[in-house]
């Protein structure tokens, strides 16, 4: 018995923390000494006159960057995307631009945005099924973000109910 509530409390505790695994979880990661190479290929080839390895070298670095750890890379990534998917006419490269914004908003916790960004991805390429995974884990946790929403509010009002009913009692 002791055991199962045992569990029950790590698997609560799990959930508001956030640490129970979700599909989003399998994101792949980038560690910086790889941001570190995408950004010296990319100062490289802003020394040269070749446009298409330039704009590779941007895409890189961007996907690096919305894969890092580091919430400031994150950004930076998001930040690169956003000035370049303004002068992008190619559907195929629309799709992956707004595909790396949803993973940069979604590792920012701006699933509402990330949310926009997948759904223009998928207008582009209905049946890419890396993308459909990643709207459904941007879509379970905007219900689990509901969720605790709901629950810290339900506590907060059981909170206030209780020290009121305390009050009216000792009145």
């Amino acid at each position: 018995m002791d055991a199962t509530i045992g569990k029950f409390i790590d698997s609560v505790s799990d959930f508001f923390s956030g640490a129970a695994s979700t599909s989003a979880d399998q994101l792949p990661l980038c560690d910086t000494d790889i941001i570190s190479g995408c950004e010296k290929e990319y100062a490289e080839a802003q020394k040269g006159q070749d446009e298409g390895l330039k704009k590779e070298c941007i895409m890189r670095l961007s996907w690096a960057l919305v894969h890092s750890k580091i919430p400031v890379d994150v950004q930076r990534g998001i930040a690169m995307l956003e000035a370049s998917v303004v002068n992008d006419t190619s559907p195929m490269k629309l799709r992956e631009k707004l595909y790396l914004l949803a993973v940069g908003y979604y590792r920012t916790s701006d699933f509402s945005r990330s949310r926009d960004c997948i759904e223009r991805c998928l207008e582009v390429e209905p049946e890419w099924r890396q993308a459909q995974a990643l709207k459904k884990a941007i879509e379970d946790r905007i219900v689990k973000d509901g969720v605790i929403g709901v629950g810290i509010a339900v506590t907060a009002v059981g909170i206030v109910a209780g020290i009121a009913a305390s009050l009216i009692r000792r009145g």
